[in-house]
C-alpha cells in the first residue's frame, strides 16, 4: 500500500539534496532521493554472502543488536575512541558481532549512487537485515526506512538491554518486553538462529549442565568445546546453517537447541511458548509472514527521524 500523501508534505535540505524529514519510517523515503539505493544494498549483502554465507546471520544480528540499545540509530557502529565508549566492546557485542566492513562498503556504494551522504548506517542496517534473509531463501518484506543516525552510544545499555546466550526463558521476555516486543516476537524473531554460528563459550554451560538437551548432541559437542579453552570454536545453530528455514523450531521439538536461550523457547511444558515453536515448525510461511512482521515492529525502535541525529558520513564514527 502506498504511504499517504501526507508524509511527503515535509522535507529537509542537506548537501543541496531534499529528504523527506517526516517522523515516520515509511517504504519509500528513497524513492525520489536516490531510487538506486535499496538496489544497491541488496547487491552488495548478495555478493557478500555469495563471498561467505555466514555473513548473513551477522548483518541481521547486528541490526538486532543495534536496536536492542536505545533503538534502531546505528550507534553499534560506532568505533571506541580515545573520548568515546561505544557498544562494541560490550559483553554481548565484544569478539562476537561482525561485518563492520561489509557495512562499509555497503556506505561507499550508496553514496556514490546517490551522489552524496543521503543514506543512513542505520537504514543500511535495517535493509541489509532484510536482503540477508532474502538472499539466504527467507521471505522479503517490506523494509521500513527513513532512520537517522545517533551521536552517542552507550557500552552499559548493551551490556543491560541485549538478551544474553545463557539467560532464563523470563528474563528473556522481559528483554523483549521492554522494547514493546511481545512472546510471539520473541519466539519467531529467536527463529533467525535458523542461520549463523556460535562459538563455544555461548552454549559450554547448556553442554555440560543442563539437562534438557539430548544427550547424544550434548556429547558430540563435548568432543569440539572442551570444559575449558576453545571458546572461539563455532558451530552451527541449526543444521542447515545457509538456508533461512524452520529446521531451528524442529531442533527444540528434539532438545537440540543450542544455546540454553533458543531452548528455553521449548520446555515441553505445554506453555504458550512451546504451542509457538510447534506452529511454526510446521508451517515456513508463517513463519515467514510473521519474522517480516516482527521485523519491521523491531525496526520501529526509537528511531532517529526529521533532523534529530545526523546521516554519518562514516559508519564507525560521528560527523
Amino acid at each position: 500500500m502506498a504511504a499517504p500523501r501526507s508524509l511527503f508534505m515535509c522535507f529537509v535540505v542537506l548537501t543541496a539534496i531534499v529528504l523527506p524529514s517526516c517522523a515516520q519510517l515509511v517504504p519509500d523515503f528513497y524513492d525520489q532521493v536516490c531510487p538506486q539505493a535499496l538496489p544497491t544494498i541488496r547487491t552488495i549483502v548478495e555478493q557478500a554472502i555469495e563471498r561467505e554465507p555466514r555473513m548473513g546471520a551477522s548483518l541481521l544480528r547486528l541490526h538486532f543488536h543495534d536496536c536492542f540499545v536505545n533503538g534502531c540509530d546505528g550507534s553499534v557502529l560506532l568505533d571506541d575512541t580515545p573520548d568515546f565508549i561505544g557498544e562494541k566492546t560490550a559483553n554481548p557485542n565484544n569478539n562476537s558481532i561482525r561485518g563492520f566492513e561489509v557495512v562499509d562498503e555497503i556506505k561507499a556504494a550508496v553514496d556514490s549512487v546517490c551522489y552524496g551522504n543521503v543514506v543512513s548506517c542505520a537504514d543500511i542496517l535495517a535493509v541489509a537485515a532484510r536482503d540477508s534473509v532474502a538472499t539466504l531463501g527467507g521471505p522479503s518484506y517490506q523494509v521500513l526506512v527513513g532512520r537517522r543516525d545517533s551521536r552517542t552510544a552507550s557500552r552499559d545499555d548493551a551490556n543491560n538491554n541485549i538478551p544474553a546466550p545463557f539467560q532464563d526463558f523470563q528474563d528473556l521476555l522481559s528483554k523483549f518486553n521492554q522494547q514493546g516486543l511481545s512472546l510471539e516476537d520473541l519466539v519467531v524473531l529467536s527463529g533467525g538462529h535458523t542461520i549463523g554460528l556460535a562459538r563455544c563459550f555461548s552454549f559450554r554451560d547448556r553442554i555440560y549442565n543442563d539437562t534438557n538437551i539430548d544427550s547424544g548432541f550434548a556429547g558430540y559437542l563435548r568432543t569440539i568445546c572442551p570444559q575449558s579453552g576453545g571458546d572461539d570454536v563455532t558451530q552451527p545453530l541449526d543444521d542447515t546453517t545457509a538456508d533461512f528455514d524452520t529446521v531451528y523450531f524442529s531442533k527444540l521439538l528434539q532438545t537440540k537447541g543450542l544455546l540454553h536461550s533458543d531452548q528455553q523457547l521449548f520446555k515441553g511444558d505445554g506453555s504458550a511458548s512451546d504451542g509457538l515453536v510447534r506452529y511454526y515448525s510446521n508451517n515456513p510461511q508463517a513463519f515467514w509472514a510473521d519474522f517480516g512482521v516482527a521485523m519491521i515492529k523491531m525496526g520501529n525502535i526509537k528511531p532517529l527521524t526529521g533532523t534529530d541525529g545526523e546521516i554519518r558520513m562514516n559508519c564507525r564514527k560521528r560527523n
